[in-house]
């Protein structure tokens, strides 16, 4: 029989890691939402919350990595915008959706391959050069269309924005998210590419002179951000019924800020997604109860830039505590 005191560094041990202090707090937060935040639990109010953090979600994922890759990419919501009215152009003009839905993807993996291009053939800083394209990918977007919006759409595309799953309270907007999440989960933490993707990230000379080839690594991440948040562009316009240049302002803010507090590192090399997807849960519920509250979005913007703030505070603190934590229970239990 275990001693109490063999069983309780096998427990601080587990717990003593950033993943699972977030969950914690997590379901604290939502804890608190169903028991005295009125017509949180409801269905119609989770099944709004859940759609609302759809783009979120999609955009994330390729965050995710480039950021453990020591890149970021600022020009995500422009993206999705520009994206977004690529798409609604294609359908006003009679394109059918097994045309446009393609195309507008296409759109979006070019704007990422901009970004990489950049990136990796001149060497210029992803952070300066997604700066500026965040600014350029939304004025193109108003150079296409203008200051107005595209609200007609196909009868099965808007069902796709409005449906649930069923019976259930899921809306079909987060169902692009739920396949592509384990399919990043896998390339992540059981592929070669996810190797090679922590090994840049971790020491890029190094991993160059392990002959990992950096510049086209790099480059196809960017490709692979710019076609999600061409995903999400087609999922916010199904959502709103609305494809206009303006989509999106602002929403890299909430995307950086799920990273960062879902414990990836802001100098790449470490995170998974599992942190991640407690993060985002936990985003999702906060701006959903602030809603609830009657909080307003400029609130919500002050709120989520404090929490980003936090998480990178919080992330390093903890990782100095958990760290130690380990350190001393495990010296302890081998001792004894």
């Amino acid at each position: 029989m275990a001693r109490r005191s063999d069983t309780a560094p096998d427990f601080v041990a587990r717990f003593a890691n950033w993943d699972n202090f977030l969950a914690v707090l997590t379901i604290a937060v939502l804890a608190y939402a169903v028991l005295f935040v009125p017509n949180f639990a409801s269905a119609f109010n989770i099944s709004q919350a859940i759609a609302g953090v759809s783009e979120r979600a999609l955009i994330v994922l390729p965050m995710v990595l480039l950021i453990i890759a020591r890149e970021i990419d600022l020009s995500v919501a422009s993206i999705l915008a520009l994206t977004s009215v690529v798409f609604g152009l294609m359908v006003q003009a009679g394109a059918p959706l097994l045309v446009a839905i393609p195309l507008t993807l296409v759109a979006g993996g070019l704007c990422g391959a901009f970004n990489g291009v950049l990136v990796t053939a001149l060497g210029l800083p992803s952070l300066v050069v997604t700066l500026g394209t965040m600014a350029l990918f939304r004025g193109i977007g108003y150079i296409l269309l203008g200051s107005g919006s595209i609200n007609i759409f196909p009868d099965s595309f808007l069902s796709f924005g409005i449906d649930m799953v069923g019976p259930t309270p899921l809306p079909w907007t987060i169902v692009p998210f739920l396949v592509l999440a384990p399919i990043f989960a896998i390339a992540q933490q059981k592929m070669p590419v996810g190797r090679r993707i922590y090994a840049i990230g971790g020491n890029p000379d190094t991993a160059r002179y392990s002959g990992i080839r950096l510049a086209r690594t790099v480059f196809w991440l960017f490709v692979t951000s710019g076609v999600v948040c061409a995903a999400a562009g087609m999922v916010y316009a199904a959502r709103l019924s609305n494809a206009r240049a303006n989509n999106a302002l602002g929403i890299e803010l909430d995307v950086i800020t799920i990273a960062l507090l879902g414990g990836i590192s802001v100098f790449g090399g470490k995170g998974r997604l599992t942190g991640v997807l407690w993060a985002l849960l936990l985003v999702a519920t906060i701006r959903n109860v602030l809603g609830l509250l009657q909080i307003g979005g400029d609130a919500q913007g002050t709120v989520i830039g404090l929490l980003l703030i936090v998480s990178l505070l919080a992330s390093n603190a903890a990782e100095r505590l958990f760290g130690s934590l380990r350190v001393q229970f495990l010296s302890r239990k081998t001792g004894e």
